[in-house]
């Protein structure tokens, strides 16, 4: 990747509200160059929402979401995006990481070339000529990322990449993404799995309930959380009587407020 940075990426007081509910709440924080940083919560926390808000497919109903570094204005085209159910066209596994390259506009020798190499560097080349649509789940993540990888993007959001994988498929993905983040990319990765997160997180934010509840360096994290919706969840217990909590709480807020 050359050029300017697009980083840092700066989110400050980003709220986002569907039908008067709060989705993501006052969420303040700036991804700078290096880490691999994980959003770690439970399902319905709000991270996928999150990631889609820094990748600009949806707009905040309040705050601001920018990207600071020099490169700011190539922003859109220098990150991508891999989901936790992938896109797969109607094509074969070198195509889809074709397809991809010429929409940047590359020749199609260079395209060629590129998805070749990103196939290899995926365990993939034996699959090159396959409909990627009759691939296995786990192939199927690995094409997706290897078609992100293919476009040597500065930021790579990866939401929940290995939900739906077994042990095996989950491994070759997180070397996939470890050799990602080697050659250059900013990993920025949701996930649920305490596990995953301690082997591939360099920071790791905490989300529930649509706030971020706590940041840290992973060891930290793990070793000595600050919070005690953390401290709970790192110790693998259910956060569903937080919600009665928090809800006794904000009722006596409004209670307070109309008085």
């Amino acid at each position: 990747m050359s050029g300017p940075t697009i980083l840092p990426l700066a989110l400050d007081g980003v709220s986002f509200e569907v039908g008067g509910k709060h989705l993501i709440k006052d969420f303040t924080c700036t991804f700078k160059a290096g880490p691999r940083t994980v959003i770690l919560g439970p399902n319905g926390a709000g991270k996928s929402l999150l990631l889609r808000l820094c990748h600009s497919l949806l707009q905040p109903s309040a705050g601001t979401i920018a990207w600071l570094g020099k490169g700011s204005a190539e922003a859109s085209r220098r990150q991508a995006m891999v989901f936790q159910r992938p896109v797969m066209l109607r094509r074969s596994a070198t195509a889809n990481v074709d397809y991809a390259l010429k929409l940047k506009g590359l020749a199609r020798a260079e395209r060629m070339a590129a998805a070749a190499d990103v196939l290899g560097r995926t365990g993939l080349s034996r699959l090159a000529e396959q409909p990627a649509r009759v691939l296995s789940i786990g192939e199927q993540q690995r094409l997706a990322l290897a078609r992100a990888w293919a476009l040597a993007p500065e930021v790579l959001f990866l939401d929940e990449p290995t939900a739906s994988l077994d042990p095996s498929a989950t491994h070759a993905v997180e070397k996939i993404i470890t050799a990602i983040h080697a050659a250059g990319t900013r990993i920025i990765m949701t996930t649920h799995d305490l596990g995953q997160a301690k082997r591939m997180a360099d920071e790791v934010l905490f989300l529930h309930r649509g706030q971020l509840v706590e940041h840290a360096p992973n060891e930290r994290f793990f070793a000595a959380p600050e919070n005690d919706l953390t401290q709970a969840f790192v110790n693998g217990e259910l956060l569903w009587w937080h919600q009665d909590r928090d809800n006794r709480r904000s009722q006596r807020q409004q209670n307070e407020n109309t008085q």
